[in-house]
């Protein structure tokens, strides 16, 4: 069968592999569809700064086998399946803080969910890290149900209130995510600021306040003016530039919430005027990844149209072409959220 690697810097290569073999407790799904993320981006052209370099955390699909003593799923059930899944009695899990589990990061899809076909582990068969999908749920929405936690798990983070002001930086497929999710809470003044034209473009069609270019030096000027001089409430950086951390800094107001929800480079290194932060009373938190909470929540809001993740994509690759998709998603000159799918009609 065919599967979807990182051969080295830049270069991904689709390979022939034997199929997998199914354990007791595991099952073995055939991937349907999986977004492409921007962390799988920069384990491609960046330095990841997580341990796995597997491809493709976003699949959904049909189960073909179970192992042996496997009883809530059976041949032919839809499934949204996360790579990951938390012990949920460790010191991290117990305070909230379930993708610092070292259970989290051993459990893995194989041989990864960019491949025909794939084994989901014991651990997460058994601990809620698979999720039959409704009939009315396509395969492609299944496929942006982690991206949509991940986003879901940032708001669950942060304190802000209906009528807020938030700035968004970063327009890609998780930014677009934000809007959406920030429109559902009742934010009411929502701000996009990125480098690249035709996301801002795009960002534009959600019913958002207002779009600035990252690098407009008239930038936070702006956004004063749209704030009562205060700056916004919630800056939400979609994006690992640490520059667009340093116009974080800048833009939010006095008491404000800087989130951190793009993937860094590994080992980036930034100066900081901690005076600033100190005075402002600012208040910065990380995200990463998200818990099986997250993920029913953000199924729950597909599943109801709360946010429809439809939108979002504005391109479809097969899986003998996921080189190309990657490339493409890397670009980003004239796309959105880009999914790779395994078969020509998806239901």
């Amino acid at each position: 069968m065919k599967a979807v690697y990182v051969a080295g810097p830049s270069d991904v290569k689709i390979k022939n592999i034997d199929a997998p073999q199914v354990g007791d407790g595991e099952i073995l799904v055939a991937m349907k569809a999986c977004g492409v993320c921007g962390s799988d981006l920069e384990k491609i052209y960046g330095k990841y700064s997580q341990p796995s370099m597997r491809l493709g955390h976003e699949p959904s699909g049909v189960v073909v086998q179970v192992g042996k003593g496997v009883q809530d799923f059976k041949k032919g059930d839809r499934v949204f399946t996360h790579h990951h899944v938390p012990c949920y009695s460790c010191h991290y899990c117990t305070h909230g803080n379930e993708t610092m589990c070292q259970k989290y990061s051993e459990t893995n899809l194989s041989p990864c969910g960019l491949a025909e076909e794939f084994v989901v582990p014991q651990w997460n068969v058994s601990h809620g890290g698979v999720i039959k999908l409704p009939d009315h749920v396509s395969f492609e929405e299944a496929a942006m149900i982690e991206p949509l936690a991940c986003c879901v798990r940032a708001w669950n983070k942060i304190k802000f209130e209906k009528g807020d002001s938030v700035v968004i930086l970063g327009t890609g497929p998780t930014g677009l995510m934000h809007i959406m999710l920030a429109k559902s809470y009742g934010v009411k003044d929502i701000i996009c600021m990125d480098l690249n034209d035709f996301r801002l473009e795009f960002a534009k069609k959600f019913g958002i306040t207002s779009t600035i270019r990252s690098d407009d030096p008239d930038a936070y000027k702006k956004i004063l003016s749209m704030t009562q001089d205060r700056g916004v409430d919630v800056v939400m950086v979609a994006t690992g530039s640490i520059s667009a951390i340093e116009q974080a800094i800048e833009f939010v107001r006095k008491g404000g919430t800087v989130m951190l929800f793009g993937v860094p480079t590994k080992d980036v290194m930034m100066s900081v005027a901690m005076s600033k932060i100190y005075s402002k009373e600012i208040t910065i938190t990380p995200s990463y990844a998200a818990s099986e909470a997250d993920t029913n929540q953000a199924l729950q809001m597909i599943k109801d149209k709360t946010i429809d993740v439809q939108k979002l994509v504005t391109h479809k690759f097969t899986l003998d072409n996921s080189a190309q998709a990657l490339e493409y998603a890397h670009k980003g000159n004239d796309s959105m959220k880009i999914i790779i799918t395994n078969s020509e009609t998806l239901n």
